[in-house]
Order: structure tokens, then sequence, then C-alpha cells
């Protein structure tokens, strides 16, 4: 499995952004997450998204401001993000594991990152 993110940079406090995640490389049951990691922080879920149905659970400290979206067809997976704090300034990733059976999103969301097996490359997202 591949994983390419893309779509960080640098707003303004309040403004928004589209983190883009292109996954190849799989096909069956899965989970996927968007995590960040501050400097001096673990690594935190933002997202997670299971094939079992269901919509995407978030953090609290991101619910109602992102929303994670995906494009199945074309293997995509996105993070929309607005009103963008400075607590929010941090690398996100996109993880992915395969499962043997097709989970919950709160199955996903509540796994350890450890047990995410491919990780993309990590785009940066800086609020001023």
């Amino acid at each position: 499995v591949q994983l390419v993110e893309s779509g960080g940079g640098s707003v303004q406090a309040g403004g928004s952004l589209r983190l883009s995640c292109a996954a190849s490389g799989y096909t069956g049951s899965y989970c996927m997450a968007w995590y960040r990691e501050a400097p001096g922080k673990e690594r935190e879920v933002v997202a997670a998204y299971g094939n079992g149905g269901g919509t995407a659970m978030y953090a609290n400290s991101v619910l109602g401001r992102f929303t994670a979206s995906l494009d199945i067809p074309n293997n995509m997976v996105y993070l929309d993000m607005k009103e963008l704090k400075p607590d929010d300034t941090a690398m996100y990733y996109c993880g992915f594991r395969a499962e043997s059976f097709a989970p919950s999103a709160r199955w996903c969301f509540n796994s350890a990152y450890s047990d995410y097996s491919y990780w993309g490359q990590g785009t940066q997202v800086t609020v001023s």
C-alpha cells in the first residue's frame, strides 16, 4: 500500500485547507485515519474511517471544523479543515491498515497509531 499526501501549507487563523491522500495497492476491508504530530507532542488521531459503514469519527478538538471524506473510485482520502487555529499546527499523516472484517469508524478511531501499518510521508500545516 502506498499513501501520498498533499495539500498542507501556511494559513492564518480562521482559514481553511484541504489535505489529500492518494492510496493505492489494496482491495479489501480497512481502516484509514488522519493523524497529526506537533513538535514535542505525541501523534494523535484527528479522524478515522472504516469501511464497515457510517461516517468518520473525529477528535473533540476538531469536531465541527474538520471533515474527512473518501473518493473510493479514485482511491483518494480528504481532510477538509476550516476555522483553523494555531493549535492545529502540526505535521499531518494519513494512515492505513488492512482488516479481516469491515470495521466501524469507532474501531478505527480507538486504535493505537502503532496499529496502522502504512503511513504517508506527511504534510505540514502551519496556522499563525
